[in-house]
């Protein structure tokens, strides 16, 4: 079955370069995973397939810090591998892979704009959802998901939604955007977990949708119901990211979520449905979690599917 809209796959050859160490579960191997799953399932010729840019200093200010920028680059290591803090590794290529990461979803903001594409998936890494504006953390060094959303408010939109679906809550996404109502974040993950999030919260742009631990479809998907459309129709974006975290599939150790592959999809749909009739069907999607390799690539397919409405 030919798509019905045209998506974007973005990558990078640098992004299978950012080393983390033989046991780190962030490693080059995710992104093959995807690749052989999207082959085997016969979806990988119908992308349309893009080489990520470097994000400018001038994107990449939008959110963080120019000393942060400035400590990153100083403390890029020329070789072996440095701790940035507790999980977020460092290696000689990962300033690069970063960049590139960033930059994926500023083009993917861009094509979707410029009515080049319907939709877009960042096949990048490392992923982006914790660092904050001054902040490394959780394998993330750049924001790559804040970058994209501030580079479309950049290009003149006024409302732009970024729906985080991961075991892990986006609390870096959250801090760049807590003061700025013209972008909602919506965002369902396992609490009370890593990062710790507090659910309290006075602001309307911010949406919650915590699940316990053990949670599976049904909770996952009244969740989303409940919660993250009503705020997303009250909303009305006229660009929707997504950061698509796998790591709540059952298969994934990381957490303790029970996903199916089929909920990659649902929520894919119900997304565009949003975006349809709000967005002018605009959806660019980044990856953030997934560990389990065979799991991320089935979900991974079950997401793009969705975004290409097949």
């Amino acid at each position: 079955m030919l798509p019905d809209v045209t998506t974007a796959y973005i990558s990078h050859s640098a992004c299978l370069q950012h080393e983390t160490g033989s046991d780190h579960p962030e490693s080059p191997q995710r992104l093959y995973a995807i690749e052989d799953a999207l082959i085997s399932a016969g979806l990988m010729n119908l992308l349309a397939r893009l080489d990520a840019p470097r994000a400018t200093r001038e994107q990449l200010c939008r959110v963080h810090s120019p000393e942060y920028l400035d400590e990153i680059e100083r403390r890029a290591p020329k070789s072996g591998l440095i701790m940035l803090d507790g999980d977020t590794v460092m290696g000689p290529a990962s300033l690069e892979a970063a960049y590139r990461a960033a930059g994926g979803m500023v083009q993917g903001v861009d094509r979707v704009m410029h009515n080049e594409v319907d939709t877009v998936f960042c096949s990048t890494r490392p992923p982006g959802h914790h660092a904050g504006r001054n902040s490394a953390m959780g394998f993330c060094i750049f924001n790559n998901v804040a970058v994209g959303a501030a580079h479309a408010l950049a290009a003149g939109l006024d409302r732009v939604a970024i729906v985080d679906f991961d075991v892990h809550h986006g609390n870096g996404t959250e801090s760049i955007f807590q003061s700025d109502e013209r972008v909602m974040l919506c965002s369902v993950f396992q609490h009370p977990f890593y990062p710790d999030t507090s659910l309290v919260t006075d602001s309307q742009h911010i949406i919650h949708v915590p699940l316990d631990a053990g949670a599976c479809s049904d909770e996952f998907q009244q969740g989303v119901q409940d919660r993250l459309l009503p705020a997303l129709h009250r909303f009305r974006p006229e660009l929707i990211l997504v950061s698509a975290g796998f790591d709540s599939h059952f298969e994934d150790g990381m957490g303790q979520l029970n996903l199916l592959d089929s909920d990659y999809y649902w929520i894919t749909r119900e997304i565009m449905r949003v975006a349809a009739q709000h967005a002018g069907g605009r959806v660019v999607s980044t990856l953030e979690g997934g560990y389990e390799l065979h799991a991320l690539g089935r979900a991974v397919v079950q997401h793009i599917r969705a975004l290409m409405r097949i």
